[in-house]
């Protein structure tokens, strides 16, 4: 026998205003993912606190943080809308949506969408920009291209895509000019590193047998994809995985002097449970592995055929 709803279930606004509001830790938050006004959702908290007659959000200056009441409503409502979201996209599908951090999205996976659509036109793909966990059902995803890392959800379903390969890269001019030629040479050049990564000089630094060698970065960026810029308008050199350079490298905007090794990260690739039958999200998938395994580095020396000037 089905269980009948409580007779005086709270408002189903007020719940996903709290929702919102617990989980971002902000009113603000909240409100603009909703699309209403700070008010509203603060109004929609005190009417559901009063139905239920126990606090839910401790307000501060800057952070809402909930009680512990709050946080167990909280955890319990992210996994019905969760499960609702997750209901509605299996009963009326929509396009596949991938998520990747933004420097994926520009220097790797955009330049090959073409060929994608070359091979499955009829598979129409979004893009979102995020690099950190996902809630496949909230947010809407359907598969996300994630770092090794960041834990994955507990309803993925989880590909290898290969190891990360990186590498210090610079300008050709800026390679003359500083003369690159010992990882040792590094002390004498201008060192870029970026907020999302600033452990990067000594990841490689380890990865390539010099741990010892001090490298202190002068200038940091917000992402990698602006550092890349940077390193190729000859601001100096950066340490940045292979895939994310290979169009440079290959145009000769970049040059990679000491080449690519293994590094500790991994890339995998996230698949929201309740998906992972669909044809074209399969079919996204065996296209994506498949590009990841085709820009590996050279395993003999972790050195591709264009990563040296005069290669």
């Amino acid at each position: 026998m089905v269980e009948p709803l409580p007779a005086r279930l709270p408002s189903l606004v007020a719940l996903r205003a709290f929702e919102a509001a617990a989980r971002h830790r902000s009113l603000t938050r909240a409100a603009a993912e909703l699309c209403v006004t700070h008010g509203a959702v603060s109004r929609h908290v005190k009417a559901l606190e009063a139905a239920l007659g126990v606090p839910l959000l401790r307000r501060g200056g800057v952070a809402s943080e909930p009680t512990p009441e709050g946080a167990r409503l909280a955890e319990g409502l992210g996994t019905a809308f969760g499960q609702i979201a997750a209901t509605l996209a299996e009963i009326a599908p929509g396009p596949l949506t991938l998520s990747c951090s933004a420097s994926i999205m520009l220097c790797w996976l955009i330049p090959r969408m073409p060929a994608f659509h070359a091979a499955h036109g009829d598979v129409p793909v979004e893009l979102d920009a995020s690099y950190d966990r996902v809630d496949f059902g909230r947010d809407r995803i359907s598969a996300a291209i994630r770092s090794s890392t960041i834990p994955a959800p507990r309803d993925a379903l989880i590909r290898d895509l290969g190891r990360e390969w990186i590498g210090p890269v610079c300008a050709p001019d800026y390679l003359r000019e500083v003369s690159l030629r010992r990882p040792e040479d590094l002390r004498g050049a201008a060192l870029l590193a970026t907020r999302t990564r600033p452990e990067a000089w000594r990841d490689w630094c380890a990865a390539s047998g010099h741990p010892d060698l001090a490298a202190a970065p002068r200038r940091s960026f917000e992402h990698f994809y602006l550092m890349i810029q940077a390193a190729s308008c000859g601001l100096g050199v950066a340490v940045v995985p292979h895939m994310l350079v290979i169009g440079e490298v290959k145009a000769g905007r970049l040059v990679a002097p000491f080449g690519f090794v293994p590094g500790q990260r991994a890339l995998k690739l996230w698949i929201a449970g309740h998906l992972g039958d669909r044809p074209d999200l399969r079919a996204l998938e065996r296209w994506l592995v498949a590009e990841m395994r085709s820009i590996v580095p050279d395993p003999v020396d972790g050195v591709t055929a264009v990563s040296r000037i005069g290669a």
